[in-house]
């Protein structure tokens, strides 16, 4: 029987995809306690890097935002892993630290990681309130818009 986040997730139209394996010397998460740090998530959908370019030179704000929310989803896939499948362990999100691609005039950073943490709450309802960082990066692995990395409490 699915879980009430699962529930949820299929109630917005999400599909968790398998978490990707981590392509360089790192892992996708680490479980420390009852915390779990989740490695950098990019804009990965089945297989293919999308949104790729900078924001304040020609991506949108709402592309921008769009590409953070896709790195809530990997960033999901990942949880999930860390919890044997089961997101209702999903306690708490902790943290979310935001990096985005963008030129040096693009003040928005904030905005554009809020596709992220908006869709955190509308998937975990309280639970996916948290602390957050959002900073300019001067690029990004595989000249990917947005990268997010988050840390997550979960029961045993």
């Amino acid at each position: 029987m699915a879980g009430a986040i699962e529930g949820r997730l299929a109630e917005l139209g999400i599909e968790v995809p398998e978490a990707a394996a981590p392509v360089a010397n790192y892992v996708g998460w680490v479980k420390s306690g009852n915390l779990v740090f989740v490695s950098g998530q990019v804009t990965l959908k089945d297989g293919q890097f999308l949104y790729i370019g900078k924001l304040g030179g020609g991506m949108s704000l709402e592309e921008g935002q769009a590409a953070a929310r896709l790195c809530g989803v990997n960033i999901i896939a990942q949880l999930k892993a860390a919890c044997d499948g089961d997101l209702d362990r999903v306690k708490r999100i902790v943290r979310l630290g935001g990096f985005v691609n963008s030129t040096p005039d693009f003040t928005d950073q904030p905005k554009v990681i809020n596709g992220c943490s908006d869709l955190m709450v509308e998937v975990f309802g309280d639970k996916g309130r948290h602390a957050r960082a959002a900073v300019s990066a001067g690029s990004l692995p595989l000249g990917v818009a947005v990268e997010v990395d988050a840390i997550a409490e979960i029961e045993d």
